[in-house]
């Protein structure tokens, strides 16, 4: 791994949302993502966990998602269990959950009873089908909310089935992201006005909003509703991957005239350059492409393309983009802990972000959010104090 670039930072700044106050209650996927985003911007992130789970069947020491936060151990199912968030929810700026529609109420610790106690709380909440709708009490995960907008459909070769981007394009883009700018905007509202709302973001709703150029394209006559039949969904043969001698591959996209000249240049085959604006040749070129990428080897061929604008890129592995040397450049990975994983983004000049802590582990943050919340002490009745640490060193 390289060695990250120590970012310079300006004194006792920790992101621009430093003073932003997050509670959120513990689930998987893309609701710690989006709490981790608000940490890594500064933001005082507390994680509820509940006693025994959740968790993606790995030793949280090594979830990432759960950096720059603290947790407390808190069981919503027993008696001052809801008082304990409740408290929580006072003091903090957002909160965001993840449970199936109507389970927060049933818990005790929905909107309603959340902005009785806080009524700026901007309450976020992260579910794949919203909070209503036919299908909004059924269970799901990312491939099927995708499915469901269309954009899986949209994506592999036309003579097989599409596959799954791992949980890429609908938990994080279409969920977490937008529950991200959600939340951001109705806390501008809420400092502005004095009052909270709740945010309901759904995965199929900013899976379809990320569609939107496509739906544009689509209307005008300028996609087909097709895979594998599109500049750029692998039917152009000058915007896609090819394999290499070696069984690995390049990316190429070179869709503007002057990038794809270079780039047939490069490739070695410049008399093909005119089957560029004629798509009845173009089995002829992706054939001739196909062809040359298999005479070398993917470094090979990186090393061909280096320093050029033919658009043209290796395919990375997970363990390989830390050392890419424009990744090691901008520090775009960093090691924390012994763990190799993505810095935070993006960048600001003037209240730089950091990954301050490694991932929290469950109940070792009570004892210090208790103190720096001001939480209420186990002897002032009625409300009850968070429990004890863990046996975990604290974050």
């Amino acid at each position: 791994m390289p060695q990250a670039k120590t970012p310079t930072r300006t004194p006792g700044a920790d992101g621009p949302l430093t003073g932003v106050r997050v509670v959120e209650l513990a689930g998987i996927g893309p609701g710690p993502f989006a709490a981790m985003l608000l940490g890594d911007l500064g933001a005082d992130v507390v994680r509820v966990d509940r006693p025994g789970g959740p968790g993606l069947g790995i030793d949280p020491a090594h979830d990432v998602t759960n950096r720059n936060k603290r947790s407390v151990v808190v069981d919503l199912k027993a008696p001052d269990g809801p008082a304990r968030v409740l408290d929580l929810a006072e003091r903090a700026d957002v909160l965001i959950e993840g449970y199936r529609p109507g389970v927060a109420e049933r818990l005790g610790v929905g909107p309603g009873d959340c902005h009785a106690r806080n009524p700026r709380l901007v309450y976020g909440r992260m579910t794949g089908w919203g909070q209503e709708g036919p299908l909004a009490q059924r269970a799901g995960h990312d491939i099927g909310y995708i499915a469901l907008t269309g954009a899986l459909g949209m994506i592999g070769a036309p003579d097989a089935p599409p596959p799954a981007p791992a949980n890429l394009l609908g938990d994080y883009a279409g969920g977490s992201l937008y529950l991200v700018v959600g939340v951001l905007a109705a806390l501008h509202h809420a400092r502005a006005s004095g009052t909270g709302q709740v945010v309901d973001a759904a995965i199929v709703d900013g899976t379809a909003h990320l569609s939107s150029m496509i739906h544009g394209m689509l209307a005008a006559g300028g996609w087909q509703d097709r895979r594998g039949a599109n500049l750029l969904d692998g039917g152009c043969p000058f915007y896609g991957t090819y394999e290499t001698a070696d069984g690995r591959h390049m990316a190429v996209g070179a869709l503007e005239p002057q990038f794809y000249a270079e780039f047939m240049r490069l490739l070695g085959i410049p008399g093909l350059a005119p089957a560029r604006d004629d798509v009845s040749r173009w089995p002829e070129l992706r054939e001739a492409v196909a062809a040359r990428f298999k005479s070398r080897t993917r470094d090979e061929w990186t090393a061909v393309f280096a320093g050029s604008d033919a658009c043209t890129a290796p395919v990375l592995s997970l363990r390989e983009a830390p050392h890419h040397p424009h990744l090691a450049a901008r520090s775009t990975f960093t090691d924390h802990g012994g763990i190799t994983q993505p810095a935070p983004a993006p960048r600001f000049s003037a209240t730089p972000t950091a990954v301050r802590t490694g991932p929290a582990l469950p109940g070792a943050g009570a004892e210090s959010v208790a103190r720096d919340w001001d939480l209420p002490r186990e002897q002032d009745p009625p409300r009850a104090s968070l429990p004890n640490p863990a046996v975990h060193n604290p974050q």
